[in-house]
């Protein structure tokens, strides 16, 4: 008789987490190739907000279908079906031969990510318990935080180091071996599916939720380079009437008793709508300056993709570091840190621009300015995260959990078009000059959107929810991130 296999957990977390640690640096690394593609390829800056943004899009509007699969089909199949999709998706971009197979590759490229990200948060609370699963969590938690920090240093260096003559493609082919290595290590150390779930797939909310993003994202990106036609205004119109249906169809199947794609009766709470709302706004204002940082530092000043990746490491740094302090405040000052979160990143935003326009242009303080924008929105991302789980009743949890990561990276792709397009549109004429005074401007208008974040974080901690959740005597900042974490796998069962 076959004795059953013996499951090293160390090694089957660390397989697990890499899921994680690859999509999110995927998320970022490519920002730092963008000025790099537009020189190989000759990409447009449409193009090149795409390339961006057909990831998020993926990765956002397919994360909790990717999620619900993995429990009607197995989270090991899927997890193995992700990092093959991811795999093959990073080989396609890195032999990419212009920029419309790019764009195509990157889509794809996000699915994978959606199908794989998931399951790793199933995979930890199917196999651990106790103070394990506290452990597992808080790398899990780890590895989304160095993703984004290796991700800038790492695409610097590979893109620097030129190695054989592959410029940009480095920071995708390595991505095969690597994942190679991991669906030969899922196989031996991932436990056999046994549990699983039938549950219908909202096919009909992604079609429409995607549909909508295209409407949206689509103009704002192309629309500057083709002088903003009749059809680009048709499409941003046209994206008000598909979200309206997308609305339609997710109340519709949850007075079924469906399985909506997003529960649209707790989003519509007050006190829950503008958290998210907050948390796609400001975390927008993110990802458009990693896309816009890239191309002022390599484009504009000249300076490498080593350069250019390292210099935005002290934003991410000091995220994680906020973190650590919102875990420590008091329980009653939770409400105030997502506004005073808000005020810091405004502020940062106000301060890089005001240095630029009154001529400092140094990294001295570009640095530093950039590592106070970094430790606000970690701030206000962690006190959020805090107020959604406790404002939210416990039986809804699992949705807030989904919604709120899908929010974050359909604010991200919103951001990248919508302030890449900006940029761009400002830098017609080449220069340093022509340069710093553009980003400048784009930095002002981020400090505008996150001042409207702070906003929209004061209405979200300042309205009483209709529904209270049990206190325990945990920290709450502590307590916070592990419900989070566990409810985001509850969302897929």
């Amino acid at each position: 008789m076959e004795q059953p296999r013996v499951v090293h957990q160390g090694w089957l977390l660390g397989v697990l987490l890499i899921a994680p640690f690859m999509a999110q640096v995927d998320a970022t690394i490519a920002n730092v190739a963008t000025p790099s593609i537009h020189a190989d390829l000759g990409a447009s800056g449409a193009a090149l907000e795409l390339v961006i943004g057909g990831y998020l899009i993926a990765f956002a509007v397919l994360l909790i279908t990717g999620a619900r699969l993995g429990q009607t089909h197995g989270y090991r199949r899927i997890f193995l079906l992700g990092i093959g999709v991811f795999s093959v998706a990073s080989l396609l971009c890195g032999l990419a031969p212009s920029p419309i197979v790019l764009i195509f590759a990157r889509v794809l490229q996000g699915v994978g990510a959606a199908l794989m990200f998931p399951q790793t948060l199933t995979g930890i609370q199917l196999n651990f318990s106790g103070r394990q699963r506290a452990r597992a969590i808080g790398l899990y938690a780890l590895a989304l935080s160095s993703g984004a920090v290796i991700g800038q240093i790492l695409g610097g260096a590979l893109i620097s180091a030129d190695l054989a003559g592959t410029q940009w493609r480095a920071i995708f082919l390595i991505n095969v071996p690597i994942g190679a290595g991991v669906i030969v290590a899922a196989m031996r150390h991932l436990p056999v599916d046994e549990q699983r779930t039938a549950r219908p797939i909202d096919l009909a909310g992604v079609g429409t939720l995607s549909a909508t993003m295209l409407f949206l994202v689509l103009p704002l990106s192309v629309g500057r380079s083709e002088g903003w036609p009749v059809w680009a205004w048709v499409s941003l119109a046209a994206s008000v009437p598909a979200f309206m249906l997308f609305l339609a169809i997710e109340r519709r199947i949850t007075a079924n008793d469906g399985s909506p794609l997003i529960n649209v009766q707790i989003i519509a709470r007050p006190a829950i709508f503008w958290g998210l709302l907050t948390l796609l706004v400001a975390t927008g204002t993110y990802y458009a300056l990693l896309f816009t940082l890239a191309q002022y530092l390599q484009q504009g000043l000249g300076h490498s993709p080593f350069v250019s990746g390292l210099t935005l490491v002290p934003w991410v740094a000091a995220f994680g570091i906020a973190g650590q302090i919102v875990r420590r405040l008091p329980p009653r000052m939770i409400p105030l840190a997502p506004r005073a979160g808000c005020v810091v990143l405004t502020v940062a935003y106000v301060a890089i621009s005001a240095a630029l326009f009154s001529g400092h242009h140094s990294e001295a303080l570009l640095v530093p300015l950039l590592g106070v924008g970094g430790l606000g929105l970690g701030i206000q991302f962690s006190a959020l995260i805090a107020h959604l789980t406790k404002v939210a009743p416990t039986e809804y949890a699992p949705d807030i959990s989904g919604v709120s990561t899908t929010a974050i990276q359909i604010g991200a792709a919103i951001g990248v078009a919508a302030f890449g397009t900006l940029y761009l549109s400002l830098t017609s004429h080449t220069g340093a000059a022509h340069a710093t005074h553009a980003f400048a401007l784009t930095t002002a208008a981020l400090a505008a959107v996150a001042l409207l974040a702070t906003a929209t974080a004061h209405r979200a901690t300042h309205i009483r929810a209709s529904t209270k959740t049990e206190e325990t005597n945990l920290p709450a900042g502590s307590r916070t991130f592990q419900q989070w974490v566990t409810a985001h796998v509850e969302a897929i069962q």
